[in-house]
């Protein structure tokens, strides 16, 4: 695990985004694991600048996102699909039927848990993904739970998620109780983990994630027996990690 340590949010996200363009110069038709959520719109950010700018080409890039709120069509405005239209695809020459996001209005959660692993396994799998941090430690909606969920499935949120999530919405009563997510397993699949983090709310769950006992309690703690794991964060983020 190499923990990298930037002075602030901009500098973090432009050193994932440092990450993520190396992969796609190095493997141009490679398969980037994404995420959603505040954390990632300025790494989004910067890997639009220098597409625009001539740097990065997304012709042949494919995209796999870890989650989805179930019920929500994707022109509703917090669906993630919508997010990483608003955020990235739209602005990059990246193909739209190269990004796949899980289909929320799927009503049969095992069908679509079911493709959307299929599809990840039909593309050999993904070269690298992206993760954000959860306050409880959750990664993509894999909550904290008796054991580590394996597969894509569905999930109800936790109260504590849809607290956090309920800024988003009109009120708490719209914000999705359920999701699709990539699950434990299908992340630790991944030839490589992207973990971005930043702000001191989140000090305290990434001394105990990373430096902490692995357990589904905190499900990132997993992440301590990946082979290929780098962590970006900001100095307040890492402030409580041991030195």
């Amino acid at each position: 695990m190499k923990i990298y340590e930037a002075k602030d949010y901009q500098e973090m996200s432009r050193k994932a985004a440092n990450i993520l363009s190396a992969q796609v110069i190095l493997k141009p038709d490679c398969v980037l694991g994404l995420a959603t959520g505040s954390t990632p719109i300025g790494t989004y950010d910067q890997l639009v600048e220098w597409y625009e700018k001539g740097d990065l080409d997304f012709s042949e890039v494919k995209t796999v996102n870890l989650d989805e709120y179930r019920g929500l069509t994707r022109d509703n405005d917090q669906s993630y699909y919508y997010f990483m239209h608003e955020h990235l695809f739209d602005r990059v020459n990246i193909k739209p039927e190269n990004t796949n996001v899980p289909d929320g209005t799927e009503p049969d959660a095992d069908k679509e848990c079911a493709r959307y692993e299929e599809l990840i396994a039909s593309m050999g799998g993904v070269d690298i993904q992206l993760l954000g941090l959860g306050h409880n430690g959750h990664i993509g909606f894999n909550e904290p739970d008796s054991s580590f969920a394996q597969t894509t499935h569905c999930v109800d949120l936790t109260e504590s998620t849809i607290e956090a999530n309920k800024r988003f919405f009109a009120s708490a009563d719209d914000v999705p109780r359920q999701a699709y997510t990539m699950g434990i397993g299908t992340i630790m699949k991944a030839k490589k983990i992207l973990l971005i983090v930043n702000g001191e709310a989140k000090a305290d769950i990434v001394a105990k994630a990373f430096f902490g006992p692995v357990t589904p309690e905190v499900p990132a703690s997993i992440l301590q027996l990946h082979n290929d794991v780098v962590i970006v964060g900001d100095s307040a983020a890492l402030s409580k990690i041991p030195r």
